[in-house]
């Protein structure tokens, strides 16, 4: 299978089945002399972990990491950083039903066209559950970003008819509700309409929003490389996303060259600043030095307990439904997952980033060594 590579010098390879013996990702690039443990990637990995209330999967999975290579003495070494998380609680059984169904919502029927074969178990490398590499070194690029001063942020904006009300937005607020939105009204309006969904053996979608601050200008490889393609390539190839707008996105379809323009204008101390952001934080694919914004639209849980049609290997259709343990909305345990890959990428165009002008390759290496 082609495709489980991402990043060009801060690259990543996740490997592993939702019902294998574990997950794991190598990270190839990373800077040596970053501090890292276990703990400061464990941190991330409890946020997407499943069991966490009613409102996400009842498997039972401490999600426990371990640094298999790449760190010394708590510092990175410039080595390929090796991470594993060992499968605890998987139930094949429950799958053995559908064995020969092609659930609906699900890569079932286009995986087991593309390679003859496909893992029905959870759905292997289909699985929400693969998205535990990409968490993983997510915490490692976000370690690599702290150290610049740079922080990625991510909430849930809105589940099914539920939306934040900006005016009450809270972003401390997000890690203290199960559904991890920055609006505690619209969360508990959100937990009656989820409560409504599970009662009747439903699913919802939602939005997940993110925001990096603190981002040098510059960053950004036109024309095929650009921040903002780079960014929505990266969010879209989250399994459940379908569809991901940077700063306005599909608003600006509606909009007049006159509103969606961002005007500068100069701060106290005289430094160039824009008076509004419908660009996101990006120009030609460049930042801009200004917040980076993006909204990710999530699919509701394919995974329902409701008798639907279903396509059979042998060409039938078949009424059946789907047993086993998954989460009736998504959102809340992707929220860690949209800002790990918008940390992956944004780490790795600051390295790409760094050899794109002379005076910055001379402050690194200078003429020393020719003395």
């Amino acid at each position: 299978m082609a495709g489980s590579v991402f990043g060009t010098i801060f690259k990543i390879s996740t490997w592993g089945e939702s019902h294998g013996k574990g997950i794991g990702v190598v990270i190839d690039g990373c800077p040596a002399g970053i501090p890292l443990c276990e703990e400061d990637i464990q941190v991330y990995l409890d946020r997407r972990k499943p069991g966490q209330n009613k409102y996400t999967t009842a498997r039972s999975e401490s999600d426990a990491v371990e640094i298999m290579s790449g760190v010394f003495e708590g510092l990175t070494t410039g080595t390929p950083i090796s991470l594993i998380v060992h499968n605890k609680d998987q139930r094949s059984k429950d799958y053995g039903p559908i064995a020969e169904l092609y659930r609906p919502g699900h890569a079932d029927f286009t995986y087991d066209h593309k390679y003859g074969f496909r893992d029905y178990r959870g759905g292997g490398r289909s699985s929400g559950r693969e998205t535990l590499g990409r968490v993983a070194a997510g915490a490692v690029a976000c370690k690599l970003l702290a150290e610049l001063g740079i922080e990625v942020k991510a909430y849930v904006s809105s589940i099914g008819p539920v939306s934040i009300d900006r005016s009450r937005m809270d972003l401390d607020e997000a890690e203290k509700n199960a559904l991890r939105m920055p609006d505690a009204v619209a969360a508990e309006e959100a937990q009656k309409y989820l409560d409504q969904c599970i009662k009747s053996l439903d699913s919802s979608g939602g939005t997940v929003e993110c925001i990096a601050t603190n981002l040098p200008a510059g960053l950004g490889e036109p024309v095929f490389e650009k921040l903002d393609a780079n960014l929505a390539k990266a969010v879209m190839s989250i399994g459940a996303v379908k569809a991901v707008e940077i700063g306005d996105g599909t608003e600006v379809a509606k909009s007049l060259g006159s509103q969606n323009n961002d005007c500068y204008t100069t701060d106290a101390q005289g430094k160039p600043k824009k008076a509004t952001n419908h660009s996101g934080g990006i120009l030609g694919g460049i930042s801009d030095g200004t917040t980076v914004f993006l909204r990710a639209s999530f699919k509701p849980t394919p995974s329902i307990a409701q008798t639907q049609t279903m396509l059979g290997r042998d060409g039938a259709c078949h009424e059946s439904s789907i047993h086993g343990r998954h989460d009736p909305i998504i959102v809340s345990r992707a929220v860690v997952v949209v800002e790990s890959m918008a940390a992956l990428t944004i780490a790795d165009h600051l390295l790409l980033s760094m050899a794109s002008r002379m005076e910055h390759i001379k402050k690194i290496y200078g003429t020393d060594h020719l003395k």
